[in-house]
């Protein structure tokens, strides 16, 4: 079966229909050329649903993936006085920030 066989004839009433649905105000003229259009996408995924075959095996990428990311590695850090060194304010070892909600109950 053709793609051009396999979709359907869209009408205006339809498209009418379709508009009223998504709240599209459509003049007569839209209803024509948007069923036109309508009537191309069809075949489109027409089309599509002839190429998805069933000795094609899914997949999830078209380029085979595999993990890219670096082993962890345990690397010396920042020690607290270091990390608190740039902050304009630090108290009892930690960084000092404005208050910015009510204090808790």
């Amino acid at each position: 079966m053709s793609a051009e066989s396999a979709a359907a004839h869209i009408s205006r009433e339809e498209v009418a229909h379709l508009a009223r649905l998504a709240r599209l105000a459509v003049t007569d003229d839209e209803l024509d050329v948007f069923a036109g259009q309508l009537e191309v996408i069809l075949g489109a995924v027409a089309r599509v649903g002839e190429v998805a075959a069933d000795d094609i095996p899914p997949m999830s990428h078209a380029v085979p993936l595999q993990n890219v990311f670096r082993p962890d590695e345990l690397r010396p850090g920042l020690t607290q006085e270091q990390a608190l060194s740039g902050a304009p304010a630090a108290e009892d070892g930690r960084f000092r920030v404005p208050q910015i909600l009510g204090e808790e109950a």
